[in-house]
């Protein structure tokens, strides 16, 4: 085959590639993975074994459990009777202020799932031990169901990493 001919080819390779990448980017997958952000929910970074870094969010608060894996653990697996050994950092999704973080104090949590909020009990299942999860949660699976509480109406953001199930 010509040199010329071979040059051409690769040059609309080349473009091709480009394009298909630019095409993707713009309308493709609207998953979060890593530190990428989506429909305006926070990005999360995929720092493991370290406190995340939540960017705050942007727009209206979404009405329906939001659950994004940062991180795939591979590890054992969170059932719906689990008791779990967890790091996290709450978010409000109204100011974008961190409002508790187990990373603060450096103790995990330990709790059976069955005693957290309907947002985590639904959220949690499936994810692994070395995983990190966003979790946004509307007050309706918060703490909406507990009248008077200080969080009632607000939507609440969640970064979970599961260190050890049972």
């Amino acid at each position: 085959m010509p040199k010329k001919t071979l040059v051409k080819i690769f040059a609309i390779i080349a473009v091709a590639a480009i394009a298909f990448a630019s095409f993707t980017s713009l309308g493709g997958d609207d998953n979060v993975s890593g530190s990428t952000s989506a429909s305006g929910l926070p990005s999360v970074t995929d720092n493991a074994g370290e406190a995340p870094t939540i960017t705050p969010p942007t727009g209206a608060a979404p009405t329906t459990l939001q659950s994004v894996d940062i991180i795939e653990g591979t590890g054992a697996e969170v059932l719906a009777t689990s008791t779990i050994t967890f790091h996290y950092t709450l978010m409000s999704w109204s100011d974008g202020q961190i409002l508790e973080s187990s990373w603060t104090s450096g103790q995990p949590a330990v709790f059976p799932l069955t005693q957290l909020i309907a947002g985590w009990q639904q959220g949690l299942p499936g994810m692994k031990v070395g995983g990190r999860r966003l979790l946004v949660v509307p007050p309706s699976l918060g703490y909406g169901v507990i009248p008077g509480h200080p969080l009632e109406t607000e939507t609440l953001i969640f970064s979970l990493d599961i260190l050890a199930v049972s």
